[in-house]
């Protein structure tokens, strides 16, 4: 990467440990976020260079890569508002979790002098802020990009290149359409799923009986609401699908049961553990 300036456009947990990465990756790095507490933490600790809580064009316009780490619906706003304040030749990218009615949104409204290409960090915490910021999340996890027709390949390049320079392990490239399909399963049905569990019924009597087994499951049960109800509802048509697909399994499973169809339940068990190894980290 050729440009050693970079600014974060929102200072939450994502947007304080890419700030954090970056920094320590020799890169200056500027930050906006409307809380200055937020500002001022990151200043203080050394993860930002420059901040502030007010969008000001003479800030603004002194990069050349900026990172949007804010809500979808929020990072649309920014652009419509503000996206005059970018200096021409800048490359943008994003953090945001759902891809397909972010990225074709921004790129039709973006001046023909700026590039915006998507980008998922896959990596995170259940706390939020930047006080919960840390860039060791990023060691060895996923960060996938979602050019379209519409990028060149040097941003793409570009894009790639700073998941690597934050210390990503596997940097994979699809469609935004690929992305959604896919993040509807890994991700967004995950926290259904969680979710579903601990409102199912009341367990605050029963904390006190678990095991490791629904403490890991519902791990990601503690959620930020106002996040992930946005990204739930923007990808709604796919995780509806992905929703049904999951319950016709959970259906085939209860049947089998029902039925005292040990067989049955043997091989779910076994294709079970197969595909989990799949997912097992080496």
């Amino acid at each position: 990467m050729t440009e050693n300036e970079i600014l974060i456009v929102g200072l939450g947990l994502i947007g304080g440990s890419y700030a954090e990465a970056l920094t320590n990756a020799g890169f200056r790095v500027g930050a906006i976020d409307r809380d200055m507490e937020a500002v001022r933490y990151a200043l203080d600790r050394g993860i930002i260079a420059e901040g502030t809580d007010t969008v000001e064009k003479e800030f603004v316009s002194r990069y050349r890569l900026i990172v949007f780490c804010l809500y979808p619906n929020t990072f649309v706003e920014w652009i419509k508002d503000w996206q005059d304040f970018i200096a021409p030749g800048t490359l943008i990218t994003d953090v945001s979790g759902v891809k397909v009615p972010v990225v074709y949104k921004v790129q039709s409204m973006l001046r023909p002098d700026l590039e915006f290409i998507g980008a998922h960090p896959m990596a995170g915490r259940e706390r939020s802020g930047v006080a919960n910021s840390d860039c060791s999340v990023f060691k060895g996890a996923n960060y996938l990009v979602t050019p379209t027709a519409a990028n060149t390949p040097e941003a793409i390049e570009k894009c790639k290149e700073l998941g690597r320079v934050m210390g990503f392990g596997k940097i994979s490239e699809l469609s935004p359409e690929e992305h959604d399909e896919m993040i509807g399963f890994l991700s967004q049905l995950t926290h259904c799923v969680a979710v579903s569990l601990m409102t199912c019924r009341e367990t605050s009597e029963m904390a006190r009986y678990s095991g490791d087994s629904f403490r890991d499951l519902t791990r990601i049960a503690a959620i930020n609401e106002t996040m992930w109800s946005e990204l739930f509802l923007l990808n709604r048509d796919v995780l509806i699908r992905q929703i049904d697909m999951f319950t016709g399994s959970m259906e085939a499973l209860k049947k089998a049961i029902a039925d005292g169809d040990t067989e049955t339940l043997k091989a779910l068990m076994r294709e079970s553990s197969r595909k989990r190894k799949l997912f097992e980290k080496k």
